[in-house]
């Protein structure tokens, strides 16, 4: 496209021109903006990173809230009537685009609400009046879940666009997650009750990086042809060479380079040993190129409070992680930015969050540290392509190169994955019992011809159809046969959830109505097989009961028992000092002395941690722990609504205490219960404990300058520790009496509440639960 035919700014109603700080779009963006501003068709946009797609979600926004333009121009907003929904494969990026968005849409009233596991602060009234929910798949459809009864699915009606970022994270385990979201919102937009609201007519909009079968994605979105747009390298503003090896090649002189490390320390140890080797150099050091670049870096190095990255500087080096301070972080930017900085080295965290563009960008290992399984994982794609992004992003440099390090048998992948040849594939089979059971809760589905329906608002459908074989379905099977295949996947499914009473059917196995186990399932976004452990956990479930059932849970099953880690869990089960609540025992109920299986190691490290004071202090089994205490207490909810329903008070009891216990990592009776509050860690529980303070009455009593003695802190220290019981909740005293009842066998109760103390404004949200046990 040429420049005469550029789309200008001034195309666009007065009021939304300063959405923009240019004044013409680029060749993308001026193809895409008659069907993006003039018209609501279905869109999908392939394209690859860098060519400026975000602003192709800006107008969208606008040709959305242009409904809101008087007939003189004037922008005339009702809050929450006409809901953007975007969804992002990663917080960063989320969160990158409200900064984004609030800074644009904020002056004229919009509202910007993040749903993220980074942010829980929101209500029912929060979702309600926001105009743009910024969302990660999995938050978005927990969250709908999550609120069905207080009114969580009512901002349906009011949503009219959806903006799909990194569309191709379908190929992803994840992915499906987004797919479930789609299917449900297409479902929804054909329901009668919804035939006059926005969602009637909803609007989609998805990008993608180059993939092959853009025009499946446009299938399923049913985006008609002139929505569907496919831009190659040639709409990259520079050139971008990509080259796969599994060496380092040395950098270009004078070229910026950005170095992906997999974690902090190992971006802080690769700016290390750059900077070494260019300290070797001397004056020919490739990374500085004139006296006054050497002057500046000196006296960036002098305001750096970072001791390591002070002499990193000078050579020209620097790294970038969330160790670092804000300032430090600025400083480096800008050295990086201005070019004086030629190497930074850095996390994948920032390929999503933040511009820092570059010549050259070395993947230094394709595999990732996963925090939630405890081993290394190859990164997902979407973050290979967002770190590949920054090479060659203008207006720095006008060609751009890739190197990405990896082993030999995965080339092949990342070849494929930057030539854009990689097929995006469903991955909703695998997880399709959850995602159907929780359709059936909200009442999406209600009989199975809605639920044959559901499955073929999917891109499961879609891809099925194409690549048969790729599901578990011969390639010769003919189309009908497929269909057919399908449906009998859904009646499989639909009788297995019934055998196990999730949900409900009548006798023709027609209509579906969900059951209280299958919408705990659903609410605590719970897999299939650890809802049927809870259900058959025995009846007067015992705390450890409770504890056996989570260690054998599906959501922690990736958790490994390593050789190397047999030792310290051998030890800590045999338990000499006697700080364990229950151990991993063999036939005769002797404890074990050998820790052998995967679920004996999470037991052992449960118990570990619920003492307060672990010895596990390994980076990969405290890794473990963290998942097993956030997944565990998931389940011990679930587990204590399900005894509820079950009338199980015992079970109810224990399962409450189990999830507490877990959510703060230690026991009710652990002496180290102050560690609960802002402020006190162990050194320092420890040091109260060892003064008789053992519980929050006896730090209400305590003299705060004996505390500033025995902790060997500065004076205000013991007020502040004193200060921090006020984030607890208000005191109440509970006063139960035996009323008058008139039916004859039955006994009435009068329960009196009565705050004793004031709760202090906080954002942070309390709840009680009440157990009343009446022996007679």
């Amino acid at each position: 496209m040429d420049s005469y035919s550029l789309k200008s700014v001034l195309d666009l109603p007065e009021p939304f021109r300063s959405v923009f700080s240019f004044r013409y779009f680029n060749s993308l963006q001026s193809e895409c903006f008659p069907v993006c501003f003039y018209s609501d068709t279905n869109m999908v946009i392939s394209a690859p990173t860098g060519s400026g797609k975000t602003v192709l979600f800006e107008l969208c926004i606008l040709r959305l809230l242009s409904r809101f333009l008087s007939g003189d121009g004037r922008f005339v907003h009702v809050k929450g009537t006409l809901k953007t929904i975007y969804v992002a494969p990663s917080k960063a990026l989320v969160q990158e685009k409200l900064r984004d968005w609030n800074q644009k849409f904020g002056s004229w009233g919009i509202n910007c609400l993040e749903l993220t596991g980074d942010n829980d602060y929101y209500s029912t009234r929060n979702i309600q009046e926001a105009d743009i929910i910024l969302t990660t798949p999995e938050k978005f459809d927990a969250v709908t879940r999550y609120r069905i009864k207080d009114g969580g699915l009512s901002f349906f009606s009011d949503i009219a666009l959806l903006l799909i970022d990194e569309v191709h994270l379908l190929n992803d385990l994840r992915g499906a997650a987004l797919e479930a979201i789609v299917s449900r919102l297409k479902m929804l937009s054909r329901n009668p009750e919804m035939k006059s609201s926005p969602l009637a007519s909803i609007r989609f909009l998805a990008i993608s990086a180059t993939i092959p079968n853009i025009e499946d994605l446009g299938d399923w979105l049913e985006a008609p042809v002139q929505g569907i747009k496919r831009f190659g390298e040639e709409m990259r503003p520079v050139k971008l060479t990509t080259k796969v090896f599994d060496i380092l090649m040395q950098f270009s002189r004078g070229k910026s380079a950005l170095v992906f490390c997999s974690t902090r320390k190992g971006a802080q140890e690769a700016a290390q040993k750059l900077s070494q080797t260019a300290m070797a150099f001397g004056y020919s050091n490739p990374f500085i190129k004139s006296k006054e670049q050497q002057e500046r870096l000196r006296e960036a190095s002098l305001s750096c409070s970072d001791k390591q990255m002070q002499s990193y500087i000078l050579y020209g080096v620097g790294y970038h992680n969330g160790g670092l301070c804000q300032r430090d972080r600025n400083l480096v930017e800008g050295l990086f930015l201005n070019g004086d900085v030629q190497v930074l080295c850095t996390t994948n965290t920032l390929a999503h969050g933040i511009n820092l563009p570059a010549h050259t960008v070395v993947i230094k290992s394709t595999q990732h540290f996963n925090k939630e399984k405890g081993l290394y994982m190859e990164y997902d794609r979407s973050t290979v392509l967002q770190m590949c992004g920054r090479a060659g992003r203008p207006p720095f440099v006008d060609t751009g190169t890739v190197i990405i390090m990896t082993r030999r048998e995965t080339v092949h992948l990342y070849d494929n994955l930057l030539n854009g040849c990689e097929m995006v594939e469903s991955q909703l089979l695998s997880c399709l019992m959850e995602h159907l059971t929780a359709e059936i809760v909200q009442l999406t589905i209600t009989d199975i011809t809605k639920a044959i329906e559901w499955m073929k608002c999917s891109f499961l459908y879609i891809r099925m159809k194409k690549n048969p074989e790729n599901y578990a379905v011969r390639k010769e099977t003919p189309r009908a046969r497929i269909e057919k295949h399908m449906q009998e996947i859904c009646v499989q499914n639909v009788n297995e959830l019934s055998h196990h009473q999730l949900i409900q059917t009548d006798e023709d196995g027609f209509v579906l109505r969900p059951l209280e186990p299958g919408r705990l399932m659903t609410k605590y976004y719970l897999k299939f097989v650890t809802m049927k452990l809870i259900m058959q956990a025995p009846a007067y479930c015992s705390l450890e009961d409770i504890l056996h059932t989570i260690c054998r849970a599906e959501e922690i099953a990736w958790i490994q028992l390593r050789r190397n880690e047999k030792k310290l869990l051998n030890d800590i089960n045999t338990d000499k000092g006697g700080r364990l609540r229950f151990h991993v025992t063999g036939d005769k109920g002797k404890r074990k002395k050998r820790i052998q299986t995967r679920e004996e190691k999470i037991f052992v490290l449960t118990n570990d941690c619920l003492t307060g004071d672990p010895l596990v202090h390994d980076l990969s089994m405290t890794q473990d722990v963290n998942s097993i205490c956030s997944n565990g207490c998931r389940i011990a909810k679930c587990m204590k609504e399900y005894f509820l329903y079950r009338k199980i008070y015992k079970g109810a009891l224990n399962s409450s205490l189990v999830a507490k216990s877990l959510y703060q990592k230690l026991w009710d009776d652990s002496p180290y219960l102050l560690k609960q509050l802002p402020g006190i860690g162990m050194v320092t529980a420890k040091a109260l404990h060892s003064m008789g303070i053992k519980s929050f009455e006896s730090l209400a009593g305590a003299d705060p300058r004996r505390i500033e003695v025995v902790t060997g802190r500065k004076y205000p220290f013991g007020n502040h520790i004193k200060e921090s019981l006020l984030a607890l909740p208000p005191k109440v005293n509970m006063k139960i009496e035996e009323i008058e009842c008139q039916r004859q066998g039955k006994s009435k109760l009068a329960l009196m509440l009565t705050r004793v103390s004031e709760a202090i404004q906080s954002t942070k949200r309390h709840y009680a639960d009440m157990v009343c046990h009446l022996g007679f």
